[in-house]
């Protein structure tokens, strides 16, 4: 397997060469989803567009969360409409912090695609470096990708009991874990057993910090390797950020997709509050 990441002056590199690259542009934010407008203003050169909400998630379930992921068959057929083939790289990016690309790297590394990196510092880092920035709309010839069930995930109940044998990572920001606040869901909090490790601190100035680095952010909550790890978030989307940042760090991180979104509203659960992993413990 390559190595996730791949940086722009590489990316650059690639797309000269006589091997065809697919791009794919996943710009997405909780405060503004559709990227689209965004993206037909300008682009990397053959980018395809990607709804996050619509091709990389199911709908919106509140027994299953905000962004349950699609069947096999769904993402399937979404990256044959980008163009994937059997054996050919992919390149992913976005605009804010590789958060959404991480994302679609998390759903086609975990179905089996071979070949698929996330360009570091995403479109930020290419116009930095002075690149083309097409415009319009860029429609491939449909691919004939094959992609297999998804793996590395867990589900509520592992979730509720991962904390005992294993380290279960909150990626979400602090005051979220804390419960002090959650504007999205019904109940604040964290699963009980929990460990903060906010997304942002994979990062420095937009890019992924040394593999190094990284190992020792995830050792100071328990995660070094000798245990097994899951990480969850707000719905899914931040926590495969974490599933990224892990893999840069050697260690190998399963996603709990339903994430709290799900977790907040499944009666009969429990939420926790406060810094601690298991402080004060609220029924849902």
């Amino acid at each position: 397997m390559p190595r996730p990441l791949i940086d722009v002056v590489e990316l650059a590199d690639l797309l000269r060469g006589d091997t065809p690259v697919h791009l794919l542009d996943v710009r997405w934010r909780l405060d503004q989803p559709e990227g689209r407008p965004a993206y037909l203003d300008g682009h990397l050169p053959g980018a395809v567009y990607v709804d996050l909400d619509r091709e990389l998630a199911d709908r919106d379930d509140p027994k299953r969360g905000r962004h349950p992921v699609p069947s096999r068959e769904a993402l399937q057929a979404s990256a044959r409409r980008w163009g994937l083939r059997t054996g050919e790289p992919v390149v992913i990016y976005d605009d804010v912090q590789s958060v959404a690309a991480a994302r679609a790297w998390l759903l086609l590394t975990r179905s089996g695609v071979a070949d698929v990196r996330v360009l570091d510092g995403g479109l930020r880092a290419w116009i930095a470096a002075g690149f083309p920035l097409p415009t319009g709309d860029v429609l491939p010839t449909p691919g004939d990708i094959e992609l297999a069930e998804l793996t590395g995930t867990i589900d509520i109940d592992e979730a509720a009991t991962w904390s005992t044998s294993g380290v279960l990572i909150d990626a979400r920001a602090p005051e979220r874990f804390r419960g002090d606040a959650d504007p999205l869901n019904p109940v604040a909090g964290h699963i009980p057993g929990a460990r903060n490790l906010p997304t942002t601190a994979h990062l420095s100035a937009g890019r992924f910090l040394d593999p190094e680095r990284l190992r020792l952010l995830f050792a100071a909550v328990g995660a070094d390797g000798t245990t097994p790890v899951a990480a969850y978030c707000g719905s899914g989307i931040a926590a495969s950020h974490t599933v990224l940042a892990a893999e840069l760090a050697g260690l190998d991180v399963a996603l709990y997709p339903g994430s709290w979104s799900q977790w907040s509203r499944a009666r009969g659960r429990v939420a926790a509050v406060g810094s601690a992993p298991a402080q004060d413990l609220l029924p849902i």
